[in-house]
């Protein structure tokens, strides 16, 4: 169980866990992301092949704040949305301080991304987003060519991953995920980022996107240069490319993220 506090903004309240900011969320204009992560996954999810505001069925792995689901409600309302998250202390708070909107249509299942996962039925998910981590990294868990196997049985004809992770420069870690990516059968793979970190000038978040099928990298290019972020993509080429020899993870050797810079209550933002 998480040590769960918020911290009020000027335009709505962070959601830290252990000390870590997880969310930002403003209860009156969801579709206000101050995090560049959630950004990057804003952008994946408006460059998908259905527009908004048509409704998505989208399953979460990781709660916390929920910014990204009430980002799903704002922009496509009447989603059908489930959200894995086992810290079910954290999300009962979250639901008291900042409570979901009225009519939304998401539900918190108290369990883990990897059983929450292995119980979901065939195809019954346009998007599954992991944004996952404890005391700072993606857990080892969910990095495997095994549980993306799961995730690909769970996504539609079409459907899509977006995984927010994080990375040390030269991105090798990254690389292994998404090469667990195309064991899967997700082999259209892009990379969203700021250009620093594509560069390999620090540590810091990296949404990985894969499908079975093409990825809409023109459009997410385009998406990405409103952003006040300065960020870019890396289409299916340059990821191949990347991860050619790399190794999927497996449930033997899988790793969690790379450990966060020494001496910073860091966290994705």
């Amino acid at each position: 169980m998480s040590r769960v506090e918020f911290r009020d903004e000027e335009r709505g309240v962070t959601v830290l866990a252990d000390g870590f900011p997880q969310s930002f969320v403003d209860p009156d204009d969801p579709g206000f992301l101050p995090f560049e992560y959630v950004q990057h996954l804003a952008a994946c999810l408006d460059a998908l092949p259905a527009p908004a505001p048509a409704p998505l069925a989208v399953t979460h792995v990781g709660g916390a704040g929920l910014a990204v689901p009430r980002y799903v409600q704002h922009t496509r309302p009447g989603s059908p949305q489930i959200v894995l998250e086992p810290d079910e202390a954290l999300t009962a708070a979250v639901r008291e301080v900042v409570p979901l909107p009225r009519g939304h249509r998401i539900r918190v299942r108290g369990v883990d991304g990897a059983a929450g996962m292995a119980a979901l039925k065939d195809a019954s998910a346009d998007v599954a987003v992991l944004d996952a981590f404890a005391d700072g990294r993606v857990p080892a868990e969910l990095t495997t060519g095994a549980w993306f196997a799961q995730v690909a049985r769970v996504l539609r004809t079409g459907g899509i991953v977006l995984c927010n992770l994080t990375d040390e420069p030269g991105l090798r870690f990254v690389a292994r995920v998404a090469a667990g990516c195309a064991a899967a059968g997700l082999g259209q793979r892009a990379l969203v980022a700021t250009h620093d970190i594509l560069k390999g000038r620090r540590f810091g978040n990296v949404v990985l996107a894969a499908s079975a099928t093409a990825l809409d990298v023109e459009g997410l290019d385009r998406w990405l240069r409103a952003s006040p972020f300065p960020s870019g993509v890396r289409g299916p080429a340059q990821v191949t490319k990347m991860s050619a020899t790399a190794r999927p993870f497996t449930p033997d050797d899988a790793t969690g993220s790379p450990e966060p810079p020494r001496g910073e209550r860091w966290r994705p933002v």
